[in-house]
C-alpha cells in the first residue's frame, strides 16, 4: 500500500521499482530505480521535528528491502540506504541512520542511529546504534555494538562475505524484472 503520511508527503517510487502489494510505503519516501521492497516490508516516514519538517527515507538503486523489514525514523530524522545494498528478511533500520552501497544487513538485526561504511557486512541477529562502523567491515552473527569503541574488535570484510553480498543484491534485481512482469498477471 502506497500511502500519503499526516503532512500530505507521498512516496515518490522509481517506475522500474518493484513494490509488494503486501507492503506499506508510507510518506516521505524516495525509491530509487530497481529497488525490491519485498512482502510485509514497512517503510514509513511520518514523524516530525518539532518544527514540523521530516528528512527523507531515501533508498538508493538496485537494492532490495526483503520480507518483513521495517524503516522508520525518530522524530523526522534521515534515513539513507545506499545503492546495491541488502536488509534481510525482518531486520529493523531506526533512523537517522545511513548505510552505504553495497552492505549486506542479515536476518532480524537492528540499526538504530549509526552510519555503516560502504560494503560492510551486519550478519544475523545482530545490533549496531549509536556508532560508525567503517567501510568494509564485518560484523558477526549475534554481535551487540554500542559504540564506536565496540568496534575495536571487528574485523575487515574478507572476499567471502563480499561475493555473498554481492550475489543477494544480483538475486534480487532479477526478482524485480521478474515480478514486475508478473504484476500484469493478477
Amino acid at each position: 500500500m502506497i500511502r500519503k503520511n499526516p503532512n500530505g508527503d507521498q512516496p515518490v517510487i522509481d517506475e522500474s521499482a518493484y513494490v509488494d502489494k503486501t507492503a506499506i510505503v508510507c510518506g516521505k519516501v524516495i525509491v530509487g530505480a530497481n529497488v525490491f521492497i519485498g512482502p510485509y516490508a514497512v517503510i514509513r516516514a511520518d514523524e516530525t521535528k518539532e518544527d514540523g519538517t521530516l528528512e527523507p527515507i531515501v533508498i538508493g538503486a538496485n537494492s532490495n528491502i526483503q520480507d518483513g523489514v521495517v524503516i522508520h525514523s525518530k522524530s523526522g530524522g534521515r534515513v539513507e540506504i545506499g545503492e546495491y545494498t541488502s536488509i534481510a528478511h525482518r531486520s529493523i533500520i531506526h533512523g537517522p541512520y545511513t548505510v552505504g552501497d553495497r552492505v549486506f544487513v542479515g536476518f532480524n538485526s537492528v540499526l538504530f542511529n549509526c552510519t555503516v561504511g560502504d560494503d560492510a557486512v551486519v550478519r544475523h541477529n545482530s545490533v549496531v546504534e549509536g556508532c560508525r562502523v567503517p567501510p568494509r567491515f564485518h560484523i558477526p552473527s549475534t554481535t551487540a555494538i554500542h559504540s564506536d569503541t565496540d568496534l575495536s574488535t571487528i574485523e575487515q570484510v574478507t572476499p567471502d562475505f563480499a561475493s555473498f553480498s554481492e550475489d543477494v543484491a544480483r538475486t534480487n534485481l532479477w526478482l524485480v524484472q521478474g515480478y514486475k512482469k508478473l504484476h500484469n498477471e493478477f
